[in-house]
């Protein structure tokens, strides 16, 4: 059986671990990257630091936010007396290397799921600190707000369009020469920028509905491809191990092995 070309599009700093799966499993990984992360020490995230110990729960969404800390206030972590609550595996693990284990980890690993979690659990008249992208969906304050909490966002990185563009173009190019076999989507802003960079975006469409086989990590990434008309699978649990797995067995079955 050929051996499947897969794109990764997400961050370069968080793609080393999906390359690495690509390769265990068979696979050929080409990475463009359509997301770049930066961690910036903004005067929110300054404020959030300062009043810390009003807080009741913070919540991290993403490993980039505890790289932010690490990098402008690596002691944040050692006096940290408010519960912890996370979305995601990998964010509740970078967590417990700072030494704190999550109070609160939904199965589903988005903003929804969260908002369920605290739901479930009655959190209300809270102090809830939530640093993260200042481009992040409203889903995650609005649900706590509606719940009763005081919600303080802080911006701990910004999203940035991609840096280098031409290595977009190439996979672009790339995916019109069918060379690629499959392509992975880890967040809506990977999608977008992917979008925002081709020519003809009705052109790219069909080629990753037909031609590719196109794997989001969940639902959240999926609605998005769906808006821009491409045809996509997601794993039942929203983690980069889960999409390949899900990826390749696919694959594996649609080339009858």
């Amino acid at each position: 059986m050929k051996k499947p070309v897969v794109a990764i599009t997400r961050p370069a700093d968080r793609a080393k671990k999906a390359c690495e799966i690509v390769e265990k499993l068979g696979g050929s990984a080409v990475l463009a990257p359509t997301l770049d992360l930066k961690p910036v020490n903004t005067d929110s995230l300054k404020e959030l630091v300062r009043n810390k110990d009003s807080l009741d729960w913070i919540v991290f969404t993403s490993p980039t936010t505890i790289d932010s800390f690490n990098l402008f206030y690596p002691d944040f972590f050692n006096e940290l007396n408010c519960k912890v609550a996370v979305i995601g595996n990998k964010t509740g693990s970078l967590l417990e290397k700072q030494g704190i284990t999550p109070d609160l980890m939904p199965d589903d690993f988005t903003a929804e799921g969260l908002v369920e979690e605290f739901t479930a659990s009655d959190v209300t008249n809270q102090t809830i600190g939530i640093p993260r992208t200042a481009s992040a969906r409203d889903t995650l304050p609005k649900g706590l707000e509606k719940l009763g909490n005081n919600v303080i966002i802080a911006e701990a990185y910004k999203s940035l369009f991609p840096m280098d563009e031409d290595a977009v173009e190439e996979l672009i190019s790339k995916i019109e020469n069918s060379e690629i076999d499959a392509i992975t989507f880890t967040s809506p802003l990977t999608v977008h920028n992917f979008f925002k960079i081709s020519q003809d975006n009705e052109k790219l469409a069909q080629l990753l509905s037909d031609k590719l086989l196109t794997v989001a990590i969940g639902p959240i990434t999926g609605k998005v491809l769906e808006e821009y008309g491409v045809k996509h699978i997601y794993p039942d649990t929203y983690t980069v191990p889960d999409m390949m797995e899900l990826l390749f067995s696919t694959w594996r079955d649609s080339n009858g092995r």
